[in-house]
């Protein structure tokens, strides 16, 4: 790799918003030079960098014209379009930049859009400016339309976040978080990687609508539908387990703690939302508990997270516990030859026989389990949420 750097003093605008400008590009000699003075006519002085990813056609000479006012990074081989914003991000951060604007080379972006991510990134410090294209407009190819489609659920998925547009290339990004995650692809799927990554830092997404021109005259593009989807794919199953195992759990504590600390709702109410959510969930109607609980956690005004969360008692891991418990509640009240007194004694045939004490058990658990848990979180909420709205049976 070939690194040319020259010193381009920033402008009073450029001041404002420590920001540079990235263009990678591959084999776009068709658009290259329209995009570049694009950029360098709107950019508004902010620095600019070019990253030739292994050109073969005319790229290299158009950039010759360009030496003096860009810094260019040249890949000697293609490596993909990661790679290159990759090498970019590298090069803005060391060179000081907090912020970076991406614009394809392929012409379908309008460099006169700029100022509306400078504007936004200024009113929004430190989030990630996602441009929105209109993906219904005429000329727009379907394979686009649809992949766009496909890359806004799986995002949806990994991070809960909706975007009208998560394969734009025009983009603002800001380079702190980005230096402090690791990526790992080097192709399109790159840019889907790192806003995701960034989502799970709690980066701030912020979309702006822009213009977009698709030239079948002029704009050539690279991707490969059959390889390119395979590799996305493979990236979101890999995105989708770390979800699954670890940020799902994360982002369903955080809106349970959200819950739990709101503070136009009283401790009691609160402490009741969680006892009948442990009630129901425990209570003998296998299937029907959410579906029974919920209206009544309507029509009684209690806290409906925290009752859903409460109601979770009753999912796969905790089953065998709270079958088991049942029985022990139960054993009292029924005189049965076969009583089940240990898991080993846990069997189809023992849970047979033995219905009516499991019935009347998880009835008296269920019971128990309400009134303790409302009793435990009332006084937790008193011990650590102070200043809390008194219950007035509303």
């Amino acid at each position: 790799m070939s690194d040319n750097s020259t010193n381009i003093s920033l402008g009073d605008k450029s001041k404002e918003l420590s920001c540079c400008i990235i263009i990678p590009t591959y084999n776009n000699c068709k658009t290259l030079k329209r995009v570049i003075d694009g950029v360098i006519q709107h950019g508004l002085d902010y620095p600019i960098i070019i990253v030739n990813d292994g050109s073969t056609d005319d790229t290299p000479k158009i950039l010759e014209d360009y030496q003096s006012k860009v810094t260019l990074i040249t890949n000697p081989v293609n490596q993909g379009k990661g790679m290159s914003l990759r090498k970019a991000f590298a090069k803005a951060w060391e060179m000081g930049f907090e912020n970076a604007i991406t614009i394809d080379s392929d012409g379908q972006h309008y460099p006169e859009d700029i100022h509306l991510f400078i504007d936004a990134a200024k009113q929004n410090p430190g989030a990630l400016i996602m441009g929105a294209r209109n993906m219904e407009q005429e000329g727009v190819p379907s394979k686009s339309s649809f992949g766009n489609k496909f890359s806004n659920f799986w995002f949806k998925v990994e991070t809960g976040i909706t975007l009208p547009d998560t394969q734009t290339g025009f983009r603002l990004y800001p380079l702190e978080p980005i230096s402090e995650i690791k990526l790992f692809t080097n192709k399109f799927e790159t840019e889907i990687e790192v806003i995701v990554k960034l989502a799970w830092k709690k980066v701030q997404f912020i979309p702006i609508k822009i213009d977009v021109l698709y030239d079948a005259d002029e704009r050539v593009t690279h991707f490969r539908p059959f390889k390119d989807f395979t590799r996305i794919s493979i990236l979101n199953t890999y995105l989708v387990t770390l979800t699954l195992l670890w940020h799902l759990p994360i982002r369903v504590i955080n809106v349970i703690k959200k819950e739990a600390i709101k503070s136009d709702e009283s401790n009691l109410k609160k402490s009741l939302s969680i006892g009948f959510g442990f009630f129901m969930g425990i209570f003998p109607i296998w299937g029907f508990q959410l579906l029974v609980g919920i209206p009544l956690a309507f029509f009684f005004k209690l806290n409906k997270v925290l009752f859903v969360a409460a109601a979770n008692i009753s999912i796969p891991p905790f089953i065998p516990f709270v079958i088991f418990f049942s029985y022990l509640f139960g054993k009292p009240f029924v005189n049965n030859e076969t009583q089940i007194t240990s898991f080993s004694s846990l069997t189809k045939e023992s849970i047979h026989l033995n219905f009516v004490q499991y019935f009347i058990g998880a009835i008296l658990l269920a019971i128990v389990a309400g009134i303790v848990t409302t009793g435990f979180s009332l006084l937790m909420f008193k011990m650590f949420r102070k200043g809390a709205p008194v219950n007035h049976g509303d």
